[in-house]
């Protein structure tokens, strides 16, 4: 690893990833494992852990499942290093990294290969963005199977029209309390008659009033979701009614300059909250570099060599060159 210096997590969670001890060793075994907290009729350890990170940060006024959302290998990789206890991709970042607004582009099966893609270079959980379900309830039934097959611990569904647009951006609008309840009644079918999956309800319905966000909310509780996420609630006041109101596992959403107010964790934490994600942050991150290095690689066209961002050592350990070097020697042969 490099010598930078790396923030301590602040938050302390006792939910740990389950292992087989005797999975080294050179003879067959039979292992029992127990899994807290699973639901569905096929249990999954990354979803049984992503949800007992939920539990833990439940009412718990000391912790809070705090993350920011990825986009692809690279980026997740770099989250669980940094020390955060899952991965989240949002829909607002795959599309980033495809060059689009989140605005409904990415379709179904580039969202499952994406989580295949982050699945493989990460140990914690990943949770990713189901959007609408893509289509109608049934669609909705088969992308949370699809999800759960390609790797996914946990996944949001939500109750905006299509196409459907990032929650602090204009022109979104919701569907009709029937079809948002049967989009989450059939996602949790998916859940409980096959692969554990963790169910994250997501609406929007604050742009139709209060009651309307607070009635879909409470039905998407009875339905049997895990957690639900309210969108852009505007400030503190709003955010502890909802979170009393709601009575379970929520998210917070902080977007800096957005619909929301920008409170710390451990304030969100205080006030009830699960989890809280920072979607805006990498994508903002990406933009502000990638336009600063090119801009400073332009002044250097005329005057001298380029500056150095990282050292070469850096760059090639960052992009797994040193891992499949090891690699390469352990299973080294002779012709």
């Amino acid at each position: 690893m490099s010598s930078r210096n790396i923030e301590p997590y602040p938050f302390k969670f006792e939910t740990e990833e389950v292992t087989n001890p005797g999975s080294h060793s050179d003879l067959r075994s039979e292992v029992t494992l127990t899994l807290k907290n699973v639901r569905g009729r096929i249990p999954s350890l990354q979803a049984s852990r992503l949800r007992g990170l939920w539990l833990e940060g439940y009412k718990d006024p000391q912790k809070i499942l705090a993350f920011p959302c990825s986009y692809d290998g690279l980026s997740s990789r770099l989250v669980e290093e940094a020390g955060f206890p899952i991965v989240f991709m949002s829909g607002f970042n795959v599309a980033s990294a495809f060059g689009l607004p989140d605005t409904g582009y990415v379709a179904m099966q580039e969202m499952c290969d994406k989580i295949q893609e982050v699945v493989r270079q990460v140990s914690v959980p990943v949770m990713a963005d189901g959007d609408t379900g893509y289509g109608s309830p049934m669609n909705v039934k088969r992308t949370v199977e699809s999800f759960a097959k390609a790797g996914a611990a946990g996944i949001m569904i939500e109750d905006q029209t299509w196409p459907k647009r990032c929650g602090h951006t204009k022109g979104k609008s919701v569907v009709s309390r029937e079809e948002a309840f049967a989009r989450i009644r059939a996602a949790c079918d998916a859940r409980d008659e096959g692969q554990d999956i963790f169910i994250l309800a997501r609406t929007d319905a604050l742009v139709v009033g209060w009651e309307e966000a607070m009635a879909r909310a409470a039905e998407f509780k009875r339905l049997g979701v895990d957690a639900i996420f309210v969108e852009a609630l505007p400030d503190r006041a709003a955010m502890r009614r909802c979170v009393e109101e709601v009575d379970m596992p929520m998210l917070a959403n902080i977007i800096e300059g957005g619909k929301t107010e920008n409170l710390s964790a451990k304030e969100l934490a205080e006030l009830g909250f699960s989890a809280v994600s920072y979607p805006w942050t990498l994508v903002a991150a990406k933009l502000k570099s990638i336009r600063d290095t090119l801009e400073s690689l332009k002044r250097s066209l005329t005057v001298g060599p380029p500056e150095m961002i990282l050292s070469y050592d850096e760059v090639v350990e960052g992009v797994g060159f040193k891992k499949y070097w090891e690699l390469e020697e352990k299973y080294k042969y002779s012709e």
